[in-house]
Protein backbone atom coordinates (compact mmCIF):
# COMPACT_ATOMS: atom_id res chain seq x y z
CA UNK A 1 0.00 0.00 0.00
CA UNK A 2 1.13 3.34 -0.79
CA UNK A 3 1.91 5.79 1.97
CA UNK A 4 0.17 9.20 1.29
CA UNK A 5 4.53 10.53 1.87
CA UNK A 6 5.19 7.98 -1.06
CA UNK A 7 2.35 9.45 -3.58
CA UNK A 8 3.49 13.17 -2.59
CA UNK A 9 6.90 12.20 -3.29
CA UNK A 10 6.15 10.19 -6.70
CA UNK A 11 4.06 13.20 -7.57
CA UNK A 12 6.43 15.86 -7.07
CA UNK A 13 9.62 14.11 -8.78
CA UNK A 14 6.96 13.66 -11.77
CA UNK A 15 6.25 17.04 -11.61
CA UNK A 16 9.93 17.80 -11.93
CA UNK A 17 10.61 15.35 -14.81
CA UNK A 18 8.26 16.71 -17.01
CA UNK A 19 9.54 20.75 -17.20
CA UNK A 20 12.84 18.72 -18.02
CA UNK A 21 11.32 17.17 -21.22
CA UNK A 22 9.54 20.43 -22.05
CA UNK A 23 12.76 22.14 -21.83
CA UNK A 24 14.44 19.62 -24.26
CA UNK A 25 11.58 19.54 -26.46
CA UNK A 26 11.65 23.67 -26.83
CA UNK A 27 15.59 23.46 -27.35
CA UNK A 28 14.67 21.65 -31.01
CA UNK A 29 13.13 24.03 -31.82
CA UNK A 30 11.43 23.92 -35.84
CA UNK A 31 12.68 27.68 -36.68
CA UNK A 32 16.61 26.34 -36.17
CA UNK A 33 18.28 24.43 -38.06
CA UNK A 34 21.80 25.05 -36.82
CA UNK A 35 22.71 24.37 -33.08
CA UNK A 36 21.84 27.44 -30.92
CA UNK A 37 25.33 28.13 -29.98
CA UNK A 38 26.73 27.60 -33.71
CA UNK A 39 29.38 30.21 -34.30
CA UNK A 40 28.00 33.18 -37.06
CA UNK A 41 28.33 31.45 -40.67
CA UNK A 42 29.80 32.78 -43.70
CA UNK A 43 27.07 35.21 -45.66
CA UNK A 44 24.64 33.07 -47.59
CA UNK A 45 24.20 33.87 -51.07
CA UNK A 46 21.45 34.66 -53.43
CA UNK A 47 20.29 31.56 -55.96
CA UNK A 48 23.37 29.27 -54.56
CA UNK A 49 21.94 29.01 -50.55
CA UNK A 50 17.88 30.60 -51.06
CA UNK A 51 15.51 31.42 -53.40
CA UNK A 52 15.28 35.11 -53.19
CA UNK A 53 11.61 36.35 -52.26
CA UNK A 54 9.59 38.37 -54.10
CA UNK A 55 7.66 41.59 -53.01
CA UNK A 56 4.80 42.63 -55.30
CA UNK A 57 4.93 46.31 -55.46
CA UNK A 58 8.22 46.54 -53.32
CA UNK A 59 11.39 45.71 -53.36
CA UNK A 60 14.45 44.18 -51.24
CA UNK A 61 16.92 46.27 -49.21
CA UNK A 62 20.17 46.28 -50.83
CA UNK A 63 23.18 44.45 -48.75
CA UNK A 64 27.05 44.23 -49.10
CA UNK A 65 28.86 42.09 -47.29
CA UNK A 66 31.83 43.61 -44.99
CA UNK A 67 34.83 41.47 -43.10
CA UNK A 68 31.75 38.62 -43.36
CA UNK A 69 29.07 40.65 -42.03
CA UNK A 70 25.90 41.89 -44.49
CA UNK A 71 25.80 45.17 -44.25
CA UNK A 72 22.10 46.88 -44.93
CA UNK A 73 21.22 50.54 -44.50
CA UNK A 74 17.64 51.82 -43.45
CA UNK A 75 16.25 55.06 -43.68
CA UNK A 76 13.71 56.32 -42.04
CA UNK A 77 12.46 59.35 -43.73
CA UNK A 78 8.89 61.43 -44.96
CA UNK A 79 7.66 59.72 -48.27
CA UNK A 80 5.12 60.46 -50.46
CA UNK A 81 3.23 57.26 -51.30
CA UNK A 82 0.87 56.30 -54.06
CA UNK A 83 -1.87 53.47 -53.23
CA UNK A 84 -3.62 53.95 -55.91
CA UNK A 85 -3.28 56.05 -58.98
CA UNK A 86 -5.77 58.92 -57.83
CA UNK A 87 -4.87 58.24 -53.60
CA UNK A 88 -1.53 59.63 -52.68
CA UNK A 89 -0.61 60.56 -48.84
CA UNK A 90 1.99 61.85 -46.83
CA UNK A 91 3.22 58.78 -44.56
CA UNK A 92 6.73 57.52 -43.00
CA UNK A 93 8.63 55.14 -44.77
CA UNK A 94 12.16 53.38 -45.02
CA UNK A 95 14.24 54.38 -48.20
CA UNK A 96 11.50 55.79 -49.99
CA UNK A 97 8.93 53.22 -49.75
CA UNK A 98 5.98 52.07 -47.92
CA UNK A 99 5.93 49.98 -46.28
CA UNK A 100 9.83 49.64 -45.87
CA UNK A 101 11.86 47.33 -48.44
CA UNK A 102 12.24 43.52 -47.16
CA UNK A 103 15.54 42.42 -45.31
CA UNK A 104 16.16 39.10 -46.64
CA UNK A 105 18.89 36.91 -45.17
CA UNK A 106 20.05 33.15 -44.18
CA UNK A 107 20.07 31.89 -40.84
CA UNK A 108 23.59 32.11 -39.37
CA UNK A 109 24.57 35.66 -41.12
CA UNK A 110 25.81 38.03 -38.73
CA UNK A 111 23.81 41.34 -39.88
CA UNK A 112 24.75 44.80 -39.51
CA UNK A 113 22.08 46.97 -40.25
CA UNK A 114 22.59 50.83 -39.88
CA UNK A 115 19.61 52.99 -39.30
CA UNK A 116 19.59 56.49 -39.68
CA UNK A 117 16.53 59.09 -38.73
CA UNK A 118 15.24 61.80 -41.10
CA UNK A 119 12.33 62.38 -39.64
CA UNK A 120 11.67 65.22 -37.41
CA UNK A 121 11.10 63.07 -34.25
CA UNK A 122 12.48 60.11 -32.55
CA UNK A 123 12.31 56.61 -33.54
CA UNK A 124 13.80 53.23 -32.78
CA UNK A 125 13.49 49.91 -34.99
CA UNK A 126 12.40 46.88 -33.32
CA UNK A 127 13.00 43.17 -35.13
CA UNK A 128 9.46 41.60 -34.96
CA UNK A 129 9.48 37.85 -33.70
CA UNK A 130 13.64 37.52 -34.24
CA UNK A 131 15.29 36.25 -31.27
CA UNK A 132 18.28 39.00 -30.56
CA UNK A 133 20.57 40.04 -27.61
CA UNK A 134 17.66 42.38 -25.29
CA UNK A 135 19.90 45.52 -25.82
CA UNK A 136 19.50 45.11 -30.18
CA UNK A 137 15.39 44.44 -29.76
CA UNK A 138 14.53 48.07 -30.31
CA UNK A 139 12.14 49.27 -27.71
CA UNK A 140 12.83 53.08 -27.41
CA UNK A 141 13.22 53.69 -23.28
CA UNK A 142 13.31 50.25 -22.67
CA UNK A 143 15.97 48.26 -24.18
CA UNK A 144 18.22 51.35 -25.74
CA UNK A 145 17.66 54.84 -25.99
CA UNK A 146 15.50 56.37 -29.17
CA UNK A 147 17.07 57.63 -32.14
CA UNK A 148 17.22 61.28 -32.56
CA UNK A 149 16.70 63.41 -35.59
CA UNK A 150 20.21 63.02 -37.77
CA UNK A 151 21.56 60.17 -35.84
CA UNK A 152 22.40 56.77 -37.00
CA UNK A 153 22.61 54.01 -35.10
CA UNK A 154 23.57 50.16 -35.12
CA UNK A 155 22.09 46.87 -34.71
CA UNK A 156 24.02 43.63 -34.89
CA UNK A 157 22.97 40.51 -34.64
CA UNK A 158 23.63 36.75 -35.59
CA UNK A 159 20.46 35.06 -36.95
CA UNK A 160 19.90 32.37 -34.71
CA UNK A 161 16.60 30.66 -36.27
CA UNK A 162 14.60 30.94 -39.34
CA UNK A 163 11.47 32.03 -41.09
CA UNK A 164 9.16 34.82 -41.80
CA UNK A 165 9.37 38.14 -39.55
CA UNK A 166 8.54 41.89 -39.21
CA UNK A 167 10.27 45.16 -38.30
CA UNK A 168 8.58 48.03 -36.92
CA UNK A 169 9.29 51.35 -35.46
CA UNK A 170 8.91 51.10 -31.29
CA UNK A 171 8.82 54.44 -30.41
CA UNK A 172 5.67 56.23 -30.51
CA UNK A 173 3.75 52.79 -32.44
CA UNK A 174 0.17 54.15 -32.66
CA UNK A 175 1.54 57.32 -34.73
CA UNK A 176 4.45 56.06 -36.86
CA UNK A 177 3.20 52.53 -37.58
CA UNK A 178 0.06 54.30 -38.49
CA UNK A 179 2.38 56.19 -40.67
CA UNK A 180 3.97 53.49 -42.47
CA UNK A 181 7.35 52.71 -40.17
CA UNK A 182 7.52 48.87 -40.95
CA UNK A 183 8.48 45.82 -43.28
CA UNK A 184 9.18 42.30 -43.84
CA UNK A 185 12.22 40.37 -42.47
CA UNK A 186 12.75 37.08 -44.09
CA UNK A 187 15.59 35.14 -42.93
CA UNK A 188 16.19 31.35 -44.94
CA UNK A 189 17.12 28.17 -43.37
CA UNK A 190 20.93 27.53 -43.59
CA UNK A 191 20.24 23.63 -43.93
CA UNK A 192 17.03 23.57 -45.59
CA UNK A 193 15.18 19.97 -45.07
CA UNK A 194 12.50 20.69 -47.31
CA UNK A 195 11.98 21.61 -51.45
CA UNK A 196 12.63 25.18 -51.84
CA UNK A 197 9.79 26.89 -53.20
CA UNK A 198 9.95 28.24 -57.30
CA UNK A 199 8.28 31.29 -56.70
CA UNK A 200 8.35 32.74 -52.88
CA UNK A 201 6.30 35.90 -52.32
CA UNK A 202 5.66 38.17 -48.76
CA UNK A 203 2.62 40.53 -48.28
CA UNK A 204 2.41 42.97 -45.55
CA UNK A 205 -1.11 43.97 -44.65
CA UNK A 206 -2.15 47.11 -42.97
CA UNK A 207 -5.55 49.33 -42.94
CA UNK A 208 -4.79 53.17 -43.07
CA UNK A 209 -7.73 55.53 -41.84
CA UNK A 210 -7.66 58.80 -44.97
CA UNK A 211 -10.33 60.61 -44.98
CA UNK A 212 -11.75 61.57 -48.63
CA UNK A 213 -10.02 64.79 -49.82
CA UNK A 214 -7.02 64.47 -47.43
CA UNK A 215 -3.64 63.49 -47.45
CA UNK A 216 -2.61 62.12 -44.43
CA UNK A 217 -3.13 59.05 -42.41
CA UNK A 218 -4.91 60.30 -38.96
CA UNK A 219 -2.95 58.04 -36.47
CA UNK A 220 -5.56 58.94 -33.48
CA UNK A 221 -8.10 56.43 -35.15
CA UNK A 222 -9.12 53.39 -33.85
CA UNK A 223 -12.00 51.97 -35.48
CA UNK A 224 -12.40 53.02 -38.49
CA UNK A 225 -9.55 52.08 -40.98
CA UNK A 226 -11.13 52.94 -44.91
CA UNK A 227 -7.99 52.11 -46.67
CA UNK A 228 -6.97 48.02 -46.73
CA UNK A 229 -4.12 47.19 -48.45
CA UNK A 230 -1.53 44.46 -49.82
CA UNK A 231 2.47 46.02 -49.78
CA UNK A 232 0.43 49.12 -49.15
CA UNK A 233 -1.45 49.02 -52.10
CA UNK A 234 -5.18 49.05 -53.33
CA UNK A 235 -6.43 46.68 -55.99
CA UNK A 236 -6.26 47.23 -58.76
CA UNK A 237 -3.10 48.90 -58.53
CA UNK A 238 -2.31 45.37 -56.35
CA UNK A 239 0.57 43.47 -59.09
CA UNK A 240 -0.66 40.35 -59.70
CA UNK A 241 1.82 36.92 -58.67
CA UNK A 242 2.80 35.08 -62.03
CA UNK A 243 3.32 31.79 -61.60
CA UNK A 244 4.20 29.00 -63.62
CA UNK A 245 1.46 25.65 -63.64
CA UNK A 246 3.46 22.93 -61.22
CA UNK A 247 5.55 25.53 -59.80
CA UNK A 248 6.08 25.40 -55.97
CA UNK A 249 4.18 28.46 -54.73
CA UNK A 250 5.13 29.81 -51.10
CA UNK A 251 3.35 33.08 -49.78
CA UNK A 252 4.53 35.06 -46.93
CA UNK A 253 1.97 37.05 -45.12
CA UNK A 254 2.46 39.55 -41.89
CA UNK A 255 -0.23 41.41 -40.35
CA UNK A 256 1.02 45.10 -38.72
CA UNK A 257 -2.63 46.56 -39.48
CA UNK A 258 -3.60 48.67 -36.29
CA UNK A 259 -6.01 46.85 -35.01
CA UNK A 260 -7.87 44.62 -37.49
CA UNK A 261 -7.35 40.82 -38.11
CA UNK A 262 -7.24 39.45 -41.57
CA UNK A 263 -8.48 36.11 -43.11
CA UNK A 264 -7.05 35.73 -46.30
CA UNK A 265 -8.54 33.60 -49.13
CA UNK A 266 -6.83 32.66 -52.30
CA UNK A 267 -9.49 31.17 -54.86
CA UNK A 268 -9.03 27.61 -57.20
CA UNK A 269 -5.94 26.20 -54.32
CA UNK A 270 -5.96 24.52 -50.96
CA UNK A 271 -2.67 25.52 -49.41
CA UNK A 272 -0.90 24.08 -46.28
CA UNK A 273 0.02 26.61 -43.72
CA UNK A 274 3.72 25.78 -43.19
CA UNK A 275 4.95 28.63 -40.49
CA UNK A 276 4.20 31.20 -38.12
CA UNK A 277 6.40 33.54 -36.47
CA UNK A 278 7.36 31.29 -34.21
CA UNK A 279 9.30 29.31 -36.93
CA UNK A 280 8.49 26.27 -39.26
CA UNK A 281 5.61 24.35 -38.33
CA UNK A 282 6.54 20.83 -37.84
CA UNK A 283 4.82 18.38 -41.07
CA UNK A 284 2.38 16.65 -38.48
CA UNK A 285 1.04 19.64 -37.22
CA UNK A 286 0.38 21.62 -40.44
CA UNK A 287 -2.99 21.83 -41.44
CA UNK A 288 -4.49 23.03 -45.30
CA UNK A 289 -6.95 25.86 -45.92
CA UNK A 290 -8.02 28.01 -48.11
CA UNK A 291 -8.43 30.74 -45.94
CA UNK A 292 -5.86 31.22 -43.15
CA UNK A 293 -6.18 34.21 -39.82
CA UNK A 294 -3.59 36.66 -40.05
CA UNK A 295 -3.92 37.93 -36.56
CA UNK A 296 -2.25 41.48 -35.95
CA UNK A 297 1.40 41.05 -34.93
CA UNK A 298 1.59 37.54 -36.44
CA UNK A 299 2.82 36.14 -39.87
CA UNK A 300 1.84 33.05 -41.77
CA UNK A 301 3.53 31.25 -44.06
CA UNK A 302 1.73 28.68 -46.78
CA UNK A 303 2.78 26.79 -49.33
CA UNK A 304 1.07 24.96 -52.43
CA UNK A 305 1.71 23.40 -56.01
CA UNK A 306 0.02 25.92 -58.73
CA UNK A 307 -2.04 22.91 -60.58
CA UNK A 308 -5.01 24.48 -61.50
CA UNK A 309 -4.02 27.34 -64.60
CA UNK A 310 -6.60 30.71 -64.72
CA UNK A 311 -6.51 33.94 -62.58
CA UNK A 312 -7.56 33.42 -59.48
CA UNK A 313 -8.54 36.52 -56.60
CA UNK A 314 -6.32 36.23 -53.30
CA UNK A 315 -8.34 39.01 -50.84
CA UNK A 316 -9.20 39.46 -46.95
CA UNK A 317 -12.47 37.69 -46.49
CA UNK A 318 -14.16 40.77 -44.10
CA UNK A 319 -16.33 42.20 -47.09
CA UNK A 320 -15.23 45.83 -45.70
CA UNK A 321 -12.22 44.85 -46.43
CA UNK A 322 -12.37 44.60 -49.92
CA UNK A 323 -13.55 48.30 -50.19
CA UNK A 324 -11.64 51.41 -50.10
CA UNK A 325 -12.67 55.11 -48.66
CA UNK A 326 -16.50 53.36 -47.52
CA UNK A 327 -19.01 55.81 -47.10
CA UNK A 328 -20.89 56.48 -43.89
CA UNK A 329 -23.75 58.23 -42.46
CA UNK A 330 -26.11 57.31 -45.36
CA UNK A 331 -29.40 56.47 -46.15
CA UNK A 332 -29.59 52.42 -47.00
CA UNK A 333 -30.28 52.74 -50.89
CA UNK A 334 -30.56 48.78 -51.72
CA UNK A 335 -32.96 47.97 -53.88
CA UNK A 336 -33.21 52.29 -54.96
CA UNK A 337 -32.96 52.83 -58.30
CA UNK A 338 -30.75 56.07 -58.34
CA UNK A 339 -31.19 56.59 -62.19
CA UNK A 340 -34.22 58.93 -62.30
CA UNK A 341 -32.31 61.42 -59.74
CA UNK A 342 -28.83 60.97 -61.93
CA UNK A 343 -30.89 61.62 -64.90
CA UNK A 344 -32.56 64.93 -63.70
CA UNK A 345 -29.71 66.04 -61.95
CA UNK A 346 -27.52 65.46 -65.29
CA UNK A 347 -30.30 67.72 -67.22
CA UNK A 348 -29.34 70.52 -65.17
CA UNK A 349 -25.62 70.02 -65.09
CA UNK A 350 -24.57 68.34 -68.16
CA UNK A 351 -21.16 68.18 -66.46
CA UNK A 352 -22.41 65.99 -64.33
CA UNK A 353 -21.68 62.18 -63.31
CA UNK A 354 -22.68 59.85 -60.41
CA UNK A 355 -18.97 59.54 -58.32
CA UNK A 356 -17.03 56.61 -59.62
CA UNK A 357 -19.82 55.86 -62.51
CA UNK A 358 -18.77 57.47 -65.47
CA UNK A 359 -16.34 55.32 -67.24
CA UNK A 360 -17.11 56.20 -70.68
CA UNK A 361 -18.15 52.96 -71.75
CA UNK A 362 -15.06 51.17 -70.56
CA UNK A 363 -14.02 50.19 -66.85
CA UNK A 364 -11.19 52.14 -65.47
CA UNK A 365 -7.72 50.67 -65.18
CA UNK A 366 -5.31 50.70 -62.28
CA UNK A 367 -3.46 53.54 -64.36
CA UNK A 368 -6.27 55.36 -64.92
CA UNK A 369 -8.34 58.34 -62.50
CA UNK A 370 -12.05 59.24 -62.29
CA UNK A 371 -12.31 62.69 -62.92
CA UNK A 372 -15.44 62.17 -61.55
CA UNK A 373 -14.23 61.46 -58.10
CA UNK A 374 -13.05 64.05 -54.77
CA UNK A 375 -9.69 64.94 -55.24
CA UNK A 376 -7.31 62.26 -53.38
CA UNK A 377 -9.55 59.79 -53.22
CA UNK A 378 -10.72 56.09 -55.15
CA UNK A 379 -14.24 54.59 -55.81
CA UNK A 380 -15.07 52.20 -52.83
CA UNK A 381 -14.53 49.15 -55.26
CA UNK A 382 -13.41 48.25 -58.50
CA UNK A 383 -11.17 47.95 -61.46
CA UNK A 384 -12.01 47.07 -65.03
CA UNK A 385 -12.23 42.75 -65.61
CA UNK A 386 -11.99 40.70 -68.77
CA UNK A 387 -16.29 40.12 -67.99
CA UNK A 388 -17.02 43.51 -66.78
CA UNK A 389 -16.26 45.52 -63.86
CA UNK A 390 -14.63 43.72 -60.73
CA UNK A 391 -16.59 44.72 -57.73
CA UNK A 392 -13.75 44.92 -55.67
CA UNK A 393 -11.17 46.95 -53.95
CA UNK A 394 -8.74 47.28 -51.13
CA UNK A 395 -7.34 43.92 -50.05
CA UNK A 396 -7.20 42.31 -53.10
CA UNK A 397 -4.71 40.96 -55.40
CA UNK A 398 -4.59 37.71 -58.12
CA UNK A 399 -2.53 34.87 -58.46
CA UNK A 400 -2.01 33.90 -62.57
CA UNK A 401 -1.39 30.37 -63.22
CA UNK A 402 -0.25 29.79 -66.83
CA UNK A 403 0.73 26.43 -68.77
CA UNK A 404 3.68 28.56 -70.94
CA UNK A 405 5.66 31.21 -69.42
CA UNK A 406 8.55 33.05 -70.98
CA UNK A 407 9.32 35.29 -68.07
CA UNK A 408 7.22 36.59 -65.25
CA UNK A 409 5.70 39.63 -66.69
CA UNK A 410 2.25 39.97 -66.36
CA UNK A 411 0.40 37.89 -69.08
CA UNK A 412 -2.71 39.88 -69.33
CA UNK A 413 -6.28 37.99 -68.73
CA UNK A 414 -7.05 33.79 -68.79
CA UNK A 415 -7.49 32.59 -72.35
CA UNK A 416 -10.43 30.07 -70.90
CA UNK A 417 -10.50 26.83 -73.12
CA UNK A 418 -14.04 26.51 -74.74
CA UNK A 419 -16.70 25.75 -72.80
CA UNK A 420 -15.52 26.14 -69.73
CA UNK A 421 -16.84 29.68 -68.56
CA UNK A 422 -19.86 30.39 -66.59
CA UNK A 423 -22.70 31.89 -69.04
CA UNK A 424 -26.09 32.18 -70.03
CA UNK A 425 -28.49 29.11 -69.42
CA UNK A 426 -29.44 27.91 -73.03
CA UNK A 427 -33.05 27.31 -73.54
CA UNK A 428 -32.12 23.19 -74.72
CA UNK A 429 -30.37 22.70 -71.11
CA UNK A 430 -32.82 24.39 -69.42
CA UNK A 431 -35.98 22.23 -70.82
CA UNK A 432 -33.46 18.95 -70.35
CA UNK A 433 -32.79 19.74 -66.96
CA UNK A 434 -36.23 20.99 -65.61
CA UNK A 435 -35.71 24.44 -64.56
CA UNK A 436 -37.89 26.77 -65.18
CA UNK A 437 -35.95 29.79 -66.46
Amino acid sequence: MTSRRQFLLRTAAAGVAVPAAARATLAASPSRTLPADAPPQPPGRPFVDYTPVETPNGASLPWKVVDGRKVFHLIAEPVRHTFAPGLQANCFGYNGRVHGPTIEAVEGDTVRIYVTNKLDQPTTVHWHGLIVPCGMDGVGGLTQRSIEPGETFLYEFVLRQHGTFMYHSHHDEMTQMAMGLMGMFVVHPRRPDEPRPDRDFVYMLSEWPIVVGTERPNPTEMTDFNVLTFNATVFPATAPMVVKKGQRVRIRIGNLSAMDHHPIHLHGHAFTVIGTDGGTIPPPARWSETAVLVAVGQTRTMEFFADNPGDWAMHCHMTHHVMTQMGHGVPNLVGVDPSLFDEKLAALDPTFAAMGSDTGGEASGADTEDDTLPKNSLPMVGGAGPFGYITMGGMVTVLKVRENLNDYADPGPYAHPAGTVADVASADNLAKDGIDG
